[in-house]
């Protein structure tokens, strides 16, 4: 993977093509139920002026039925502030935006209506990467790629990107692709961390032998990662899913934060630096709430782990190893 550098941000290609992305990216999932429009649209000048070129969105973010509220909150920043060209723009099709039987999936009509919604929330006319929020077993690999070749040809979207696929997903829809001798998926996004690392036995390495760039979300595994024992001990904090992941690996997120006082770093920059040493991902996603959680996530831009540091991080969570061997001689 090439790697460069302006100024602070460090920058890479997408996968196997020329599009170059910051390699941490703006995740917009909190705008709208959590952070403000006023805010978010404070973070998005922060982020841009920080370097961070590569937006991600999703239709579904807002959780609105039907409204794509976070998409509106970021299209009326696009409009407020002209800087659509400096961006690389993603967004996600796939769950449900309404409630009738064609609402939801990768139907090929199910992606001609969410495309054209998407772009009229964001005030856009195109998108930079349209991603398959999640894999559609009733739909063949051949509807789908026949839907997203036709925007490819009609300028409205220029790569395609899929989420939360399996190993085996991405070999078959990469496979259809080729067999319609078009680019195919360029991308992968999926959950990813220290904490969490089944993506190592089968998908980072179809990725990475199928030329995707891999992007991985909650990349400090819902604040399990980010400081929460500290934050545990000023207040009650997080969800009852952040309190029953921290209930099973507890003595391991005590090593690691107690490994990161050591070393002189705080735990969500370790976390999302390991992320950024690891062979074959493109950028972590960061959901910031507030400007101060965005300015956090790029110290970890200037945190270098070397081999003992990622020994020792191995020790504390260890991965599965490769498959087969992983569970199989």
């Amino acid at each position: 993977m090439c790697k460069f550098s302006f100024g602070r941000m460090h920058y890479t290609y997408l996968g196997r093509t020329g599009l170059q992305v910051s390699r941490l990216v703006l995740g917009t999932m909190n705008f709208g139920p959590d952070t403000s429009e006023e805010d978010s649209h404070a973070i998005m000048d922060r982020a841009l002026d920080r370097g961070i070129n590569f937006f991600d969105t999703a239709n579904i973010y807002g959780w609105k039925l039907g409204e794509g509220w976070t998409e509106q909150i970021v299209g009326r920043w696009l409009a407020k502030s002209g800087r659509r060209d400096e961006i690389v723009l993603a967004s996600k099709v796939y769950e449900p935006m309404g409630e009738g039987p064609n609402t939801s999936g990768l139907s090929a009509r199910h992606i001609r209506q969410q495309v054209e919604g998407t772009l009229r929330r964001l005030q856009t006319d195109h998108l930079d990467l349209y991603q398959a929020h999640h894999v559609d077993r009733h739909t063949p690999w051949e509807e789908f790629w026949q839907a997203m070749d036709t925007l490819v040809a009609q300028g409205k979207v220029l790569y395609v990107g899929s989420s939360n696929f399996a190993g085996w997903h991405i070999a078959q829809a990469s496979e259809a692709a080729r067999r319609r001798r078009t680019l195919g998926l360029v991308s992968e996004q999926h959950l990813y961390n220290l904490a969490e690392r089944s993506a190592e036995l089968e998908v980072l390495p179809a990725a990475r032998d199928y030329g995707l760039g891999f992007i991985p979300w909650s990349p400090l595994f819902g604040g399990i990662l980010g400081g929460i024992l500290r934050k545990t001990r000023r207040r009650d904090s997080g969800s009852d899913l952040t309190a029953a992941r921290l209930a099973a690996v507890r003595d391991r997120v005590e090593a690691y934060e107690s490994y990161c006082d050591e070393i002189g770093h705080h735990p969500a920059a370790v976390g999302l630096a390991w992320l950024l040493h690891q062979d074959g991902v493109t950028a972590p996603i960061v959901g910031p709430r507030t400007l101060e959680h965005l300015e956090h996530s790029l110290t970890a831009l200037e945190v270098r782990l070397g081999k003992a540091e990622l020994d020792r991080l191995d020790e504390i969570f260890p991965g599965p190893g490769p498959a087969p061997e992983a569970y199989a001689w």
